[in-house]
């Protein structure tokens, strides 16, 4: 490929308008009055143009051919951030465990890639592992790299709770939603919202475990639930629920608006629980497959420690945009 493809390949005409319009927009006197969305912007200038720069000092061979793998990155939001979600199947501990792993797995591999992680709520097992959880992921990419995991993930393996050692499949569901930009699209009623608040079990000081800070939102039309805990005070975890809920919200439009045009073209996978996306086998034999795009690992321990690379880019090469 040629630097010309690779022009077109990566948008970097496009990538250079919009540092260009960032670069105007940061000129503006109340550019930095809402300080959270200020970061994240100027974050975004540092990224096109350190994208930019690396294709403009792109000469070999060899540093072009690891630009093409930026190019697979060019779905509509797969720059952004993004919020992930384990959530346990029906199985009680069994499942709970399963969760827990999934969990540590994609902190390790946000950790391998150098991506920023907060963890923003978690539902502790009764026995063991999660219930549920969310984590907040910041980086280059982020969306791009997790958005093929969203689906329901099952293992199959001896259980550690089971005096009979008999083998035992436990299921559980991962969602992944894009950091939007832009929301005020979005409106909610607030007759719409159950709003509970209790006490958080997370890090965060003493004031933050002594006190009902913790806030759960239930938008009662789509019965999404948004649990948030790691701010210190009510108000926070509060202002960042409903903005995972606009967000969660979104996507369900973006994913409606996909559907129909998909079903135009026919095809179509959404992310419930009856979607099965990779098994995770460790006995009686060892296997990590992805039931999308074949690809498979005879190592389930690395995979489980955060090794992702082979699934996610096997997954980009074959799905829409």
């Amino acid at each position: 490929m040629n630097k010309d493809e690779l022009a077109k390949l990566l948008k970097i005409n496009e990538k250079r308008e919009e540092a260009k319009r960032i670069e105007a927009q940061m000129t503006e006197a109340n550019f930095w009055a809402d300080r959270e969305r200020a970061t994240q912007i100027s974050q975004r200038l540092a990224e096109l143009n350190d994208l930019v720069k690396k294709f403009e000092q792109a000469e070999t061979a060899e540093q072009i051919k690891e630009l093409e793998k930026e190019a697979v990155f060019s779905g509509e939001h797969d720059d952004k951030g993004a919020v992930l979600s384990v959530h346990a199947g029906a199985g009680g501990t069994e499942a709970q465990d399963w969760a827990g792993m999934l969990l540590r797995m994609y902190l390790r591999f946000c950790e391998r890639k150098g991506f920023k992680t907060e963890l923003i709520d978690k539902t502790d097992g009764e026995e063991a592992g999660v219930k549920s959880a969310a984590i907040k992921v910041g980086g280059t990419n982020v969306y791009g790299n997790l958005r093929g995991e969203a689906g329901v993930h099952r293992l199959v393996r001896i259980s550690p709770f089971d005096s009979d050692k008999a083998r035992h499949t436990s299921f559980a569901l991962v969602e992944v939603i894009p950091e939007f930009d832009e929301l005020g699209d979005i409106e909610i009623n607030d007759k719409d919202l159950k709003i509970d608040v209790y006490r958080s079990s997370g890090k965060g000081g003493q004031s933050v475990n002594t006190t009902d800070s913790a806030v759960r939102i239930t938008h009662l039309p789509s019965k999404i639930v948004v649990a948030v805990q790691n701010e210190r005070s009510q108000l926070q975890n509060r202002e960042t629920a409903m903005k995972i809920l606009k967000m969660k919200l979104k996507k369900i439009q973006l994913d409606t608006q996909k559907k129909k045009e998909s079903d135009i073209r026919g095809g179509h996978v959404s992310a419930e629980w009856g979607n099965q996306i990779r098994s995770y086998v460790l006995m009686p034999y060892q296997q990590v497959k992805d039931l999308r795009t074949g690809f498979e690992s005879s190592n389930p321990n690395a995979v489980l420690d955060g090794e992702l690379d082979g699934f996610i880019d096997a997954f980009l090469r074959k799905s829409p945009k």
